[in-house]
């Protein structure tokens, strides 16, 4: 990643807690974040790394997912931006537009990934529009914040698994076949699943099990041959809708780490055009972490 910008002390080169005090009904949207995230619309540069490449993102409405989707498009590729519902219309619409505006193609498909038959109908939207799929990141969560086992409802419990982990299957299992040797797969797990958080227990065992199925299926990809990579994301507190939406103290998120703060979209970004490139040819089975300092050991 390039930025427009000196290099800076990584303490300070974001906003820093606290915060305005704020709260959004989940799952938030952009627009009400103080302050505002950067996705890299303007400090993103690319330099061609994912030339005539065709993505698959979940979640590339907002968050970490808008910053992937923007990287890519710098990077050269064309993308299809899966997200929820109208909620987050504005965001998608938004998204697409950096895209467009990179010269690179975007669609945007709206619906609720819990459904295996529209995870197919992701794939085969992308498969229509593009002619093949290069990349695959399955990113999109659901998250809430419960401060005791008692308070969690079992709904929402489903929902988590339902939501962050059993769509990687889906969406997996339907592009494989139209992923040539080269391809990659990337799923978005957390430092939830090294440090859980003591507020997050359904989401940090989802993000634990996506640890297990990232390493898992990439092994059974390389030995079958196919020539698909698949790894893993671990973002550390990153400022995104989802924060001030499910997280209590969110004016002071971040600052627990080492670093001080909450890491911002742009910088995680560069995490997965990396392993979308021929430049982590021998990279599979591998989880990058982005925390701001925060062990994954």
């Amino acid at each position: 990643m390039s930025v427009n910008s000196q290099t800076q002390n990584p303490h300070d080169k974001y906003p820093v807690p606290p915060f305005p005090k704020q709260e959004q009904e989940v799952p938030g949207t952009e627009d009400q974040m103080q302050p505002k995230a950067d996705h890299g619309e303007e400090s993103y540069i690319g330099s061609g790394k994912l030339e005539g490449k065709k993505a698959i993102i979940t979640g590339g409405d907002s968050g970490i997912g808008k910053a992937v989707a923007i990287a890519f498009a710098r990077e050269g590729a064309d993308v299809l931006i899966s997200y929820l519902d109208t909620t987050e219309d504005k965001d998608a619409e938004e998204t697409a537009a950096v895209v467009e505006a990179c010269g690179r193609k975007a669609i945007l498909i709206k619906g609720d990934i819990r459904s295996e038959s529209h995870c197919k109908a992701i794939v085969d939207r992308a498969v229509q529009e593009f002619g093949q799929i290069d990349i695959l990141v399955n990113n999109a969560a659901f998250q809430m914040s419960r401060k005791s086992l008692q308070e969690i409802p079992t709904a929402e419990w489903e929902r988590s698994f339902d939501t962050n982990i059993t769509p990687m299957f889906f969406l997996s299992k339907a592009a494989e076949p139209h992923m040539k040797p080269g391809s990659s797969i990337i799923n978005t797990t957390s430092v939830n699943a090294y440090s859980p958080s003591e507020v997050l227990l359904p989401y940090a065992a989802t993000k634990a099990a996506i640890q297990n199925f990232t390493a898992n299926l990439s092994q059974i990809l390389l030995e079958q041959k196919k020539g698909i990579r698949v790894n893993a994301v671990a973002p550390g507190p990153v400022w995104t809708p989802l924060i001030p939406s499910t997280m209590p103290d969110a004016e002071n998120f971040g600052k627990d780490t080492p670093m001080g703060r909450p890491g911002q979209p742009v910088e995680i970004a560069a995490a997965y055009v990396f392993l979308a490139s021929d430049q982590a040819s021998y990279v599979a089975g591998a989880t990058i972490p982005v925390t701001g300092g925060r062990i994954t050991i």
